[in-house]
């Protein structure tokens, strides 16, 4: 029986337009009032997901959210259960990276981003993807030990971003978790930060074991979760990489994919 939804926001459960669907909100509320733990597990901070989940009514103190891409595991009132985040010499390493690289650096710190110039001709697109976050200049010699950082993020078109990205070396990614979690968007994380290290977190928390969990993606930093739980699904409209890992692959997040999945996973296997 699946007792736990994880679900990723941008192409899963919000259309192209960045909404969520009516048919999409009936069944998570359906789900939700059928005692069925709603998780949303995005790279984004609570803050930028509030209005989301205050559509989807999950803002109870026993609603939860995995954010930063399993950085933070937290209840959706803002109580936290789990946090892990960069140290500043892993900050100042990508940064040397992404400079190497021409890539522009964002440095998340929690509701703040930290804007570095590390690609002077092709600067971040990452305000115009994050709305909901306080955009500071920084430099390096300005950062401190004791300052949080969430992650760092390189935002730009992703035909330019797909011609850097074979370019990182091997040993970074024994360093760090790095993946798209957008065309135009590359994350680095702490290593064995993921959603499904969030996941785990929070299902130890609500005596929820892997096997009662479904989770629902579409791009590499969802390939974890999808992996963890008992149930994984990809949308119609993932990546090759993901859809290969699924148990499952449902329908678009145009077509209501989540709803789809969930009718025939979780409500099927309730009322058998």
């Amino acid at each position: 029986m699946i007792k736990l939804v994880a679900i990723d926001l941008d192409g899963t459960l919000l259309t192209d337009a960045k909404t969520i669907s009516d048919t999409n909100k009936k069944i998570l509320a359906e789900a939700k009032a059928r005692g069925v733990k709603i998780v949303i597990c995005t790279g984004r901070p609570l803050i930028a997901i509030k209005d989301y989940l205050a559509e989807l009514n999950l803002l109870d103190a026993d609603d939860y959210s995995i954010t930063f891409n399993g950085g933070l595991i937290q209840t959706n009132t803002g109580e936290i259960l789990g946090k892990t985040a960069m140290e500043l010499d892993e900050v100042k390493h990508i940064h040397q990276l992404l400079a190497k690289l021409d890539l522009p650096m964002d440095v998340l710190s929690d509701a703040l981003c930290f804007q570095f110039e590390t690609a002077a001709d092709h600067p971040s697109i990452y305000p115009t993807l994050n709305k909901a976050l306080t955009y500071v200049p920084k430099t390096l010699e300005a950062l401190k030990e004791d300052t949080l950082y969430n992650k760092v993020v390189a935002a730009i078109d992703a035909d330019y971003l797909d011609q850097k990205i074979p370019l990182i070396p091997a040993e970074e990614y024994d360093r760090f978790e790095i993946f798209k979690t957008r065309p135009n968007l590359l994350e680095f994380m702490p290593k064995g930060v993921t959603k499904a290290f969030g996941l785990s977190v929070l299902g130890e928390h609500l005596g929820i074991t892997a096997n009662e969990m479904m989770a629902l993606g579409d791009e590499a930093n969802d390939l974890s979760m999808i992996n963890y739980a008992g149930m994984g699904v990809a949308m119609e409209n993932a990546t090759d990489g993901v859809k290969s890992v699924a148990n499952f692959v449902t329908r678009t997040n145009q077509a209501d994919g989540v709803a789809h999945a969930i009718q025939k996973f979780v409500f099927d296997d309730l009322n058998d």
